[in-house]
């Protein structure tokens, strides 16, 4: 874990129903099998501090971002605003952008990424493949090549499904890793 403690300058919006905060990369946002403090039980350590709660604060995780991702995290501080959101996000009317950076530059400036995604459990890795495959999860991004600088490449990606690892995994599938 990268830190162990929300901070004002963490949080880049909050209102009554929502808190978004900046993860950094390294950071879990829910508890998993390590046992890492999670961006989760810091948030809901935040709430109680700033509100002065008795209790613990409710915290809805509305979505995830992989432990080496740093972004944007929305957590809901209702369980209305966690049904609402996760309605939204169910019916497809919340857009995600990524940002990448890829040291191989993509040989089309813009495309879409179709793959079947297997991920190994022992070695926890999740390799993309060209064709369905058993035990395989279907997934699809878009993509555009943004910009270059030093020999880097910055690729703005959609994904269309949102399966662990897929970004990293289809990237890395058409000859671009991150």
């Amino acid at each position: 874990m990268n830190h162990s403690e929300i901070t004002d300058k963490d949080v880049i919006y909050e209102d009554n129903h929502l808190i978004a905060i900046n993860k950094k990369a390294g950071d879990i946002v829910q508890v998993d099998e390590t046992g890492d403090l999670s961006l989760e039980d810091m948030v809901k350590v935040y709430l109680k501090k700033k509100y002065d709660k008795p209790n613990e604060a409710f915290v809805g995780v509305i979505h995830r971002l992989d432990r080496p991702v740093s972004g944007m995290i929305l957590f809901a501080k209702t369980s209305k605003a966690l049904e609402r959101m996760n309605k939204f996000f169910q019916d497809r009317h919340v857009k995600k952008t990524y940002l990448a950076i890829v040291r191989q530059r993509p040989r089309k400036t813009e495309g879409k990424l179709i793959n079947w995604l297997v991920r190994n459990r022992q070695t926890r890795v999740t390799k993309a493949f060209p064709r369905e495959v058993k035990g395989g999860s279907y997934a699809e991004l878009d993509y555009t090549l943004v910009g270059e600088l030093n020999g880097f490449y910055l690729l703005r990606v959609e994904p269309l499904t949102g399966r662990t690892h897929q970004i990293r995994a289809q990237l890395a599938a058409m000859g671009c890793p991150i």
